[in-house]
């Protein structure tokens, strides 16, 4: 999975807005409170609190 460096720059985490990082596929969040990881099914970030998880 690729998401464009353009793309990643604007993407935040719903929950605390922080910036998010690319995973193999996931998003997840740079925060250490938050920690949230967001699935990318198809190449399509789903950025909803509901689906993520909390990252190891």
């Amino acid at each position: 999975m690729s998401i464009d460096p353009a793309l990643l720059e604007i993407f935040a985490c719903p929950q605390c807005h922080s910036p998010l990082r690319e995973s193999e596929q996931e998003l997840i969040c740079t925060s250490a409170d938050c920690g949230l990881a967001y699935p990318v099914r198809d190449g399509i970030p789903v950025l909803l609190i509901d689906e993520a998880r909390r990252s190891a």
